[in-house]
């Protein structure tokens, strides 16, 4: 999707984004206001944001193997470290969220589809040192710097694969009964993120998060977007733009919820 169809999407959004007078789900407005909403600098977030601040000054070149959608900006497999940060990176405002999501429903473990460097890792794995990350990384190359990352900040409760998609997940899966918190950020397909999610719903409970990135990457991802919200074991969704937060709790009504973040 070029930039001038995002920047229409992002519009669109605007439009029917609201803030927190535009709701009346009392679980939703909570989340909202206090989590979605807070602007409480957190103890971790001056480390991570130090080792993106070094990955960004990086000049060493890799070679990328990509298992996924591609990218957007880069065609060439030699890329550099800084800007395989700057383009595949969520910025610190999301990361941060993400932080926050699982600092608030406190999941036992959390799978991440996508690694990347790793900062949005870090930042699912700094709630809670007894909270397994399982993460996945196709290149391994990429990979390599990610576990160096990891290092750095000595998170030791994360577990990164390097493997494809396709190969990893159902092997994480079936490690797990239930799945508590699944973050997707990897093959931005329609294809490949509906058959992520219906991998994964199967083990989703009342008290399950998914979070999909990128809803408005491409038109692909919108339309996964809206047969995710139709699926029948998902109750409320939110869409904050760059992300969209999946609920399987049966004592909330089926709403789909466009918030200003």
């Amino acid at each position: 999707m070029n930039k001038l169809k995002l920047l229409f999407n992002y519009l669109g959004f605007l439009l029917k984004s609201k803030n927190k007078h535009g709701i009346q789900s009392p679980f939703v407005f909570e989340l909202y206001t206090q989590i979605i909403k807070d602007d409480q600098k957190y103890y971790c977030f001056d480390d991570i944001e130090s080792i993106r601040a070094m990955l960004l000054l990086s000049k060493q070149k890799i070679k990328v193997t990509d298992l996924g959608a591609g990218s957007k900006v880069h065609s060439s497999t030699e890329r550099r470290i800084a800007n395989i940060t700057k383009f595949s990176s969520k910025p610190a405002k999301y990361g941060q969220l993400l932080f926050r999501l699982a600092n608030r429903f406190k999941p036992s473990s959390i799978i991440e589809i996508g690694t990347s460097v790793g900062i949005s890792t870090m930042y699912l794995a700094a709630h809670n040192s007894k909270c397994k990350v399982h993460t996945i990384e196709g290149c391994p190359n990429i990979t390599k710097i990610a576990k160096i990352n990891f290092k750095k900040i000595g998170y030791n409760n994360i577990k990164i694969y390097n493997d494809s998609f396709e190969n990893a997940l159902p092997n994480i899966i079936s490690q797990h009964t239930v799945l508590d918190f699944v973050y997707f950020d990897g093959n931005h397909t329609k294809t490949a993120t509906l058959s992520y999610f219906n991998m994964c719903v199967e083990k989703a409970s009342v008290k399950s998060v998914f979070i999909f990135d990128d809803i408005y990457w491409s038109d692909e991802m919108k339309a996964a977007w809206e047969e995710i919200k139709k699926h029948p074991k998902v109750t409320t969704t939110i869409d904050v733009f760059a992300f969209g937060i999946v609920f399987f709790n049966t004592d909330l009504s089926k709403e789909n919820f466009v918030l200003r973040y």
